[in-house]
């Protein structure tokens, strides 16, 4: 058995970020980062944009040479099995058992898989082996179908298009976006996913995949060499829900902080319910930066700093010729005002009459 230290389950931004800070307060306490992910650790955004898309991508978080600079043990491709909240012991499925004194949970979320006959044919697009399989078949693909009108949904479909693929894009909401961002913000969106090639069908669903056709709820089909479910994640809850710490919302409840409800246990990234110090509630964050950012402050109070997250939640996305930045809650509005501009258009959107996050949307240069 390990000597008890340090432990970050998973290796994205959230559980990287807690590991490297604790590390530069905390010399010598062992640290160790586990993960059920075969991969030095690496950026997830880029890999449905320009990683797909052909551009010459560094993923890695950091190099291997770094993690062993910095004494940070990597263990990857482990499967962890249950949290010993008593003992203070994380057990792995082949019964190797880590005894930690400080523990993140940090292991992001799942894909929600495709639940029609067929579905299982379908690639996701959540990991690095998942990227370079579905980069390797658009080599060969003249069609593709992504399912999922979401953010990385639309960005698979530009970039897919972009590479000549003939791209359909399923979306079962009126408009791409329709439910995060509104019904204006979804039109604008089609149009600009249309004018970068991809065809975009909306109001219907998947009702099956069989050899290269996509079977809709229209009656209608549509080809696909190559057919993504961009049917959205879920948060990997299992080990805190089976350890018995509070959640919500599908969530691992924490404080500002990141501590959860047991002793130096703490949750960061999109597993976490925290709460914002500046929101002064739980807010739901779900991208990267705030995954890193949340792992910083666990790091820190793990290591004995005074640390709250308070910063407003945010994200940048590429869609066909646009870029798309986003700086809010997130968690609802009641009206929203668009205004056009020069490169774009900008929205903000309102609850009870104060601003709750605003949508910048501007078109890349041209190259």
């Amino acid at each position: 058995m390990s000597a008890p230290g340090f432990v970050a389950i998973g290796s994205g931004p959230a559980g990287v970020s807690a590991a490297e800070t604790f590390r530069r307060r905390h010399r010598t306490i062992p640290v160790r980062i586990l993960s059920s992910d075969p991969a030095l650790p690496y950026w997830k955004p880029p890999l449905n944009k320009e990683f797909l898309g052909g551009d010459d991508t560094h993923l890695e978080l950091h190099s291997a040479g770094w993690f062993a600079r910095n004494d940070i043990e990597l263990n990857l491709g482990i499967a962890v099995e249950h949290i010993d909240l008593d003992a203070q012991e994380v057990v792995t499925a082949a019964g190797v058992r880590y005894r930690y004194w400080h523990l993140v949970l940090a292991p992001g979320s799942v894909a929600v898989p495709l639940t029609v006959p067929g579905g299982e044919s379908a690639q996701p697009l959540r990991s690095l082996g998942d990227a370079v399989a579905l980069k390797m078949a658009a080599r060969f693909a003249e069609t593709a179908v992504v399912i999922g009108g979401g953010l990385i949904g639309c960005e698979t479909a530009g970039a897919l298009a972009g590479l000549g693929v003939s791209t359909t894009l399923v979306v079962p909401e009126t408009a791409p976006l329709h439910r995060r961002f509104g019904a204006e913000v979804g039109k604008r969106v089609a149009e600009i996913l249309a004018d970068a090639g991809v065809h975009v069908v909306t109001s219907t669903t998947v009702t099956g995949i069989a050899d290269d056709r996509v079977a809709l709820a229209t009656g209608e089909s549509v080809r696909g060499d190559v057919v993504i479910a961009a049917t959205g994640v879920r948060p990997d809850i299992r080990l805190a829900a089976d350890a018995g710490l509070a959640t919500e919302r599908g969530r691992v409840v924490v404080d500002e902080h990141m501590r959860t409800g047991a002793q130096n246990v703490y949750a960061a990234g999109d597993v976490a319910l925290a709460y914002n110090a500046a929101a002064g509630r739980r807010v739901v964050a779900e991208h990267w930066r705030d995954a890193a950012q949340q792992g910083r402050v666990a790091g820190l109070t793990a290591a004995g700093a005074t640390a709250v997250w308070d910063s407003v939640p945010g994200f940048s996305c590429r869609i066909g010729g646009f870029t798309l930045t986003y700086r809010g809650w997130g968690d609802g509005y009641d009206a929203s005002v668009l205004a056009e501009r020069a490169d774009g258009f900008v929205v903000a959107y309102r609850l009870g009459g104060r601003t709750v996050g605003r949508l910048d949307v501007t078109a890349n240069p041209v190259p």
